[in-house]
């Protein structure tokens, strides 16, 4: 049983609040309890998880949950501004995504245009759980990011599709390349989830799905993933991602040609009709 202040086990795991937001969170969380001489196991008491989650979460051994980090805001009385355990849990989660990403996910959420294209996976708005975890496992298995980062991406991505359940909902454009239905992820009957998905976003009123096929050519205007948003006050704005990092473009001279662009790339895309019955004959190809 873990002693109180002044009486410190003998394996007591320093904490460098410096080396990243999971360890600045439980160094947060430690000084927190210490400074009312709780326990690990009273503190978990207090939050609903055991000591053993406390002190895992401490030595950031674990990484906090949005639950937890609402629970020790409510228990510490810290809130919901700067301050807020719930805001550090944040850092910890944008911590695993590109450099300008976890900016654009707040314009994301309040836009009420999304434009969008994308190439060689299907986008995050449009993702099956499944098709996100199968993409989260396979970096796993690359080595590229851990295993609690791919729980985090894939947390990401259901978050983010909140914002089709808005109200009023955003005006939702997808051009996405063919490349992204012709990749086979995960299997036919995951495949065949994540196209029956499509359809039935292609069926919603405030959206529009097209294909830009293989045979547009040269007549492609980009070859990189992008997203053109408009604000509330009718500003645009656009990100785009590399294979390291995404940019957030704000500057009008440089988004109103993205714009134009993109308006060039659904001319030419297929239509939503011809879009639509490439993406059901795919799906009947995986029964």
């Amino acid at each position: 049983m873990e002693r109180k202040i002044g009486q410190e086990p003998l394996n007591r795991k320093e904490l460098n609040p410096e080396r990243d937001p999971r360890a600045a969170f439980g160094a947060r969380l430690r000084s927190s309890r210490e400074e009312r001489g709780w326990t690990q196991e009273v503190l978990g008491g207090r939050l609903g998880y055991s000591s053993t989650h406390v002190s895992a979460v401490e030595t950031g051994r674990k990484v906090p949950t949005l639950r937890f980090s609402r629970s020790a805001d409510e228990v510490f009385g810290t809130g919901q501004g700067e301050k807020s355990f719930e805001r550090e849990w944040r850092e910890i989660r944008h911590g695993v995504l590109l450099e300008g990403f976890p900016e654009f996910l707040g314009y994301e959420s309040r836009a009420v245009e999304i434009r969008l294209y994308e190439v060689g996976v299907i986008p995050g708005l449009l993702q099956t759980p499944e098709y996100a975890t199968v993409l989260a496992e396979s970096a796993v298995k690359r080595g590229a990011i851990t295993a609690d980062h791919a729980a985090e991406r894939i947390a990401v991505v259901a978050d983010r599709q909140a914002v089709l359940l808005r109200t009023p909902p955003p005006l939702i454009l997808a051009v996405l390349d063919e490349s992204c239905i012709r990749r086979p992820l995960g299997g036919p009957a995951l495949m065949r989830d994540q196209f029956t998905r499509l359809l039935e976003f292609a069926e919603l009123p405030n959206t529009v799905l097209q294909i830009a096929p293989f045979d547009m050519g040269e007549r492609r205007p980009f070859n990189l993933p992008l997203y053109i948003l408009t604000l509330p006050d009718r500003s645009i704005m656009s990100y785009a991602e590399s294979a390291q990092r995404g940019h957030l473009e704000r500057d009008n001279n440089s988004v109103v040609p993205m714009m134009t662009a993109y308006h060039q790339l659904q001319a030419e895309a297929c239509t939503q009709a011809a879009s639509v019955a490439m993406i059901d004959q795919l799906r009947k190809g995986t029964s």
